[in-house]
């Protein structure tokens, strides 16, 4: 019995971060955010184009809208959470966004569910999560240490994974039981709930404001010179934003591709997409281990054009329906494989070379900047889809983000990287620049 017992004892097998109790608080409030946000995922274009017989391009019009804050407001969002605690901001932006997905369901009952109470849903949930998530990866990085970064990366990873293996079943049941819109109370509840277990994280000093009162267009343009002046920072930047055109065009077209063109029913689309998830929990398992054997730059490329690919076989899917699911299964698990691997290191590499003081900053600059495009790629494959079909809107994505790889591998020294560098202090021009704009 005593044997049992010890066996048992968590101390065994909880190790590392897992020893700490603000850590899995953190890990376990963002855990149910990302179930939640597999159901929004699936329900909010289904909500359009099954209830609201929304055309492709007007899905493509709510998926810019999604990400069009990021470019508006992403700087002032990095000012904000430099200059304010974290975890408040956290909270704050959980509780918004519950109450704003609550509206859905709730203009459905009523009879008052339109295009325009997406755009406005859409757009809020985009605002509050370009001042949020910046919140939460600065919060979660003062917590945990830079020494942790890429085990906390992991497992952050690991809990995406989790939410993807599962999610897309549990949100493909209750679209099916609930409809669309219905469902979506589920992700509601979902942030609400989050912000709750959030509120069990006692204050402490790593949370305080980090940057000094300055005016904000001083602060936003040192954001902006560090991330220019930083060579791996700039590449960086050019890579995401021009491969987040091509995941917005995939965003806006995947849902009404499987229904369309493919004829799956929503619950078919939710059991495919659990195999993602498969792809994102191998992904958070070999990363390190990659890493150490070939480099985290050449294995981050390679991730990068993983993703690619993954889009050019979603989009070769046709046949019979079980040729097809297999195809649009395999793409999914190549997707979110490449995917993770390369967003593990991405993470692990921004919030490394940043000095803790403008981490707020950088964040969200790099933040605003890689997502600036956006909304043209959510736009661009509405476009298309209504143009040329769906079909070609998904492998002009798969071939522009496969060609992104080799091009970032040109122009950055990524592809030489083997570990994660130290902070790199801006040069002393920008930190003279910004003490003048304060004056």
């Amino acid at each position: 019995m005593a044997t049992l017992l010890a066996q048992l004892n968590p101390n065994r097998w909880l190790t590392g971060l897992w020893l700490s109790s603000d850590f899995r608080k953190l890990w376990g409030s963002l855990t149910i955010v990302h179930f939640g946000g597999q159901v929004t995922f699936l329900a909010l274009p289904l909500t359009a184009a099954l209830m609201l017989n929304a055309s492709p391009l007007e899905v493509g019009v709510l998926t810019a809208l999604e990400a069009l804050p990021y470019p508006l407001f992403g700087l002032f969002a990095g000012v904000l959470v430099d200059r304010a605690r974290k975890l408040p901001v956290i909270i704050a932006c959980d509780v918004g966004r519950g109450l704003a997905l609550a509206a859905i369901p709730l203009c459905a009952w009523s009879g008052l569910l339109s295009m325009a109470v997406l755009y406005g849903v859409g757009f809020l949930i985009g605002l509050l999560t370009v001042i949020g998530w910046p919140a939460y990866q600065v919060f979660m990085t003062e917590r945990v240490g830079r020494e942790n970064l890429v085990e906390a990366n992991a497992k952050i990873g690991l809990a995406d994974s989790a939410a993807q293996l599962m999610g897309p079943g549990l949100a493909g049941a209750l679209i099916q039981w609930l409809t669309a819109p219905f469902a979506l109370a589920f992700d509601a509840i979902c942030f609400l709930f989050s912000a709750w277990m959030l509120r069990g994280i006692p204050p402490a000093a790593t949370d305080e404001p980090k940057a000094v009162a300055r005016s904000v267009r001083s602060e936003i343009l040192e954001g902006l010179r560090v991330v220019w002046h930083n060579r791996i920072l700039r590449a960086i930047v050019w890579a995401i934003g021009l491969w987040q055109v091509c995941r917005h065009a995939f965003i806006a077209i995947v849902v009404l591709y499987a229904a369309r063109e493919l004829g799956f029913s929503a619950g078919h689309v939710g059991a495919l997409f659990m195999i993602s998830g498969l792809g994102s929990f191998a992904a958070a398992s070999v990363t390190e281990r990659l890493n150490a054997r070939f480099g985290m730059g050449a294995t981050m490329l390679g991730g990068l054009g993983g993703t690619g690919l993954a889009w050019i076989v979603i989009g070769s899917a046709f046949g019979p329906y079980w040729a097809a699911s297999l195809a649009f299964g395999i793409g999914l698990f190549l997707l979110d494989l490449s995917g993770m691997i390369f967003f593990i290191n991405y993470l692990s590499l921004r919030q490394a070379v940043t000095p803790d003081r403008l981490l707020g900053r950088v964040t969200a600059t790099m933040i605003s900047l890689t997502v600036s495009m956006a909304p043209l790629g959510g736009l661009a494959g509405g476009w298309i889809a209504e143009r040329y079909g769906l079909r070609a809107a998904m492998l002009c994505a798969g071939f522009a983000a496969l060609l992104l790889a080799p091009l970032v591998s040109w122009i950055s020294p990524i592809a030489g990287m083997r570990e994660l560098p130290g902070p790199q202090e801006p040069p002393a021009e920008i930190e003279s620049a910004a003490e003048e704009l304060s004056a």
